[in-house]
């Protein structure tokens, strides 16, 4: 689980571990090289590779906003294939539109969430470039 500094709780996860104990999300944003199986709840799926960058960076900082408004009042969960690099990038993303700078954003995800979070030099390079639309809905 992610805390962002606003008291927005955003579960990141790596899809090949089984769903974990508790409540279900009600949305879920899928960090994919394929889409995924159906889910029990609403999902939205990026197209986005092992080890490199979402395909369409314009779908993906919309996705990222649309989980960030969903968790003021909706269990929203991220995930990935292994819950690090393409989870690490979303979730230090959305750290940014929550107003964490974006120089700090992969050091504040590495903290809160996972310490191998966000992978690679480029997904790094991504989140500092990171720029959200708006940080209100």
């Amino acid at each position: 689980m992610l805390a962002l500094p606003s008291g927005r709780v955003i579960r990141g996860r790596g899809l090949r571990s089984p769903l974990p104990e508790g409540r279900r999300p009600t949305f879920g944003l899928y960090l994919l090289g394929r889409e995924p199986a159906p889910m029990e709840w609403e999902r939205r799926w990026i197209r986005w590779p092992d080890f490199r960058l979402p395909s369409d960076r314009e779908a993906a900082a919309e996705a990222f906003h649309e989980a960030w408004r969903r968790s003021e009042t909706e269990r929203v969960e991220v995930a990935c294939h292994g819950g690090r690099g393409r989870t690490g990038t979303a979730l230090a993303c959305i750290a940014v539109i929550d107003g964490v700078p974006p120089g700090e954003a992969v050091a504040y995800v590495r903290e809160h969430y996972r310490p191998g979070a966000v992978e690679t030099p480029w997904q790094a390079r991504y989140v500092r470039r990171f720029r959200p639309v708006s940080t209100r809905p």
